[in-house]
C-alpha cells in the first residue's frame, strides 16, 4: 500500500510522472517610473527616474600609497588598492606617493546622509516578461488575460490581493526580499526577482500564470547585526568636461538597489512514453516491495516462526529399510 500510494501520490499526481517537460526560454523587459523631491543644504531639487537609474559598473578601491621617502615609491608600479601608477615621488606634506592620475584622489568615505535613495521608496517597477515552451508550441505573457490596461492603471502588486500585477513598489520589493529600505537607502544592495512558471498544459491555458517571489543577494538584513566587509551595493561614472582648455570630470559614487530578475520555466503535456516509463518503474518497485516484506515477516515480527510455517512446507525423507540376503529371501518364499 505504501509502495502504491508512492507511485500514484507522488509518480502521477505531485511529479506529474505521465508528462513530458519542457523548460522555457524567458524574455525581459523593465521601466522605473517615480518622481520625488528633496531639500538638501537649503537646495531643492526635484528626482525621477532618468536621475537615478543606471546601467551596471563595478566599484573600484581606495588609495593606500604611504611612503616615507622616495625609495617607497616605484617608479611605473601600480599597486592594487591604489588609483594609478607611481611617478617615483613622494610627497612629503601628504607621506603618499605621487601618482599618475585623476586629482584630487576619490575619497569615498563620506556617504551622503540622508541618502537621496531614501525619496524613491514609492517609485514603481514594471516588469513585462515573455517566456516560449518551444516544445509544445506556447507563448505566454505575465500580461495573462485578466490584465489588461485599466487593470495595470490601477493596480499595485500583492501576494493575496493582487498576485498577477505586474507593477511592484520599490519599498515592497526591498521589504519583501528581506532588506531594511532605510538602510539599503544609505549603503546600496541587490534584490532578486524570481519569475516562477510551472504549468499544466493539459489544462486550460489560462492556469498558465507566474508567481513572485523576492530573495536579497547582498545588503544589510533586518535581523543582521553583525558588522560584515563590502556591504550593500554601489557603482562609479563620471561626466567629462573641458574648462579653461583644462581636461576636468566629476566623478560620482552612486549607492542604489540593483534588481536581478530571474525567470524559471517548466510546463508538462500528456505523453505515452514518461506514462508507460514511470508504470514501468513502479511494477520493478513492487518486486522490491516484496523482498523488504519478506526479511521483515521472516526476521523481525514476534510471529516469525508462524510465518516461516505457511511460506514455507517441510517435508522429511523416510528412511529406507535395508534389503534382505538373497538366501533367505528364497527360504522365506513359500513353497508350492
Amino acid at each position: 500500500m505504501g509502495v502504491l500510494a508512492y507511485i500514484i501520490g507522488w509518480v502521477f499526481m505531485y511529479e506529474r510522472g505521465y508528462q513530458a517537460i519542457d523548460i522555457a526560454i524567458g524574455s525581459i523587459f523593465t521601466k522605473m517610473k517615480g518622481v520625488s523631491f528633496t531639500n538638501i543644504s537649503g537646495k531643492e531639487r526635484i528626482w525621477d527616474a532618468a536621475d537615478l537609474v543606471f546601467p551596471e559598473q563595478l566599484p573600484d578601491g581606495k588609495n593606500k600609497n604611504k611612503c616615507m621617502t622616495d625609495e617607497n615609491c616605484d617608479e611605473g608600479k601600480y599597486k592594487r588598492t591604489g588609483n594609478g601608477h607611481m611617478t617615483g615621488r613622494c610627497i612629503s606634506n601628504t607621506s603618499t606617493c605621487e601618482i599618475y592620475s585623476w586629482c584630487p584622489v576619490e575619497d569615498d568615505r563620506q556617504i551622503p546622509d540622508p541618502p537621496i535613495l531614501l525619496t524613491a521608496e514609492n517609485y514603481t517597477l514594471f516588469i513585462k516578461n515573455s517566456i516560449t515552451f518551444r516544445q509544445f508550441n506556447v507563448v505566454r505573457s505575465n500580461l495573462v488575460e485578466s490584465v489588461n490596461q485599466s487593470y495595470i492603471n490601477t493596480c499595485l502588486y500583492h501576494p493575496k490581493t493582487d498576485p498577477l500585477c505586474p507593477i511592484f513598489r520599490l519599498g515592497d520589493i526591498v521589504e519583501r526580499s528581506g532588506f531594511n529600505f532605510s538602510e539599503i537607502a544609505r549603503v546600496g544592495g541587490a534584490i532578486g526577482v524570481l519569475i516562477d512558471w510551472d504549468c499544466n498544459l493539459d489544462l486550460s491555458i489560462r492556469h498558465c500564470k507566474p508567481k513572485y517571489e523576492f530573495y536579497g543577494l547582498y545588503g544589510t538584513a533586518k535581523n543582521d547585526k553583525e558588522e560584515k566587509p563590502s556591504l550593500g551595493y554601489n557603482f562609479r561614472y563620471a561626466k567629462y568636461y573641458v574648462e579653461n582648455g583644462v581636461d576636468k570630470r566629476t566623478l560620482m559614487k552612486v549607492f542604489g538597489v540593483r534588481i536581478d530578475i530571474i525567470v524559471h520555466g517548466r510546463a508538462g503535456k500528456f505523453d505515452i512514453i514518461p506514462t508507460l516509463t514511470a508504470i514501468g518503474s513502479g511494477v520493478g518497485i513492487f518486486g522490491v516491495a516484496t523482498v523488504v516484506c519478506d526479511l521483515l515477516l521472516l526476521y523481525f515480527v514476534s510471529k516469525r516462526d508462524f510465518y516461516k510455517n505457511m511460506k514455507f512446507k517441510h517435508t522429511e525423507i523416510p528412511e529406507e529399510k535395508p534389503a534382505l540376503p538373497q538366501s533367505q529371501t528364497e527360504k522365506d518364499l513359500p513353497k508350492e
